[in-house]
């Protein structure tokens, strides 16, 4: 005889509380626009029918605010002096229109980008030069 779960009960962050408990399977949705942005946790609690019981913890962040994004200054950097910083934050509340100005974090062009156009115009060069020769 094959023994189920009975009950699983969960559990938000440290709250003593179970915000929910079911008799399995389960499927629910969870609405995080009424949690804090930042780190959360999720436990759940599973007993069996002949009283065993199952736990696990998962963490996740949430982040239903504006996105910030900071270029200049990275976690535990050392600084002195003038630390020049660019500040965006955009969110996504609006849906009747889509704002262009700080919906993008402007950004230094990549290394490889840089390679590859100087590698392109080399192969021209080369390319027009042999032609021209032969």
């Amino acid at each position: 005889m094959v023994k189920t779960s009975q009950l699983v009960t969960l559990f938000l962050d440290d709250n003593p509380v179970p915000f929910a408990a079911y008799a399995p399977p389960i499927k629910l949705d969870i609405d995080t626009t009424r949690l804090t942005d930042g780190q959360h946790s999720l436990k759940v609690v599973a007993r069996s029918s002949n009283g065993r019981e199952g736990v696990q913890h998962i963490s996740f962040t949430v982040r239903n605010g504006p996105a910030i994004s900071v270029i200049g200054l990275a976690e535990g950097d050392t600084v002195s002096e003038v630390i020049p910083l660019t500040v965006n934050a955009y969110g996504s509340e609006r849906t009747d229109s889509f704002v262009v100005v700080a919906s993008e974090t402007p950004k230094a062009i990549p290394s490889w980008v840089w390679a590859l156009v100087i590698s392109f115009l080399g192969w021209g060069v080369y390319y027009l030069y042999s032609s021209l020769i032969l």
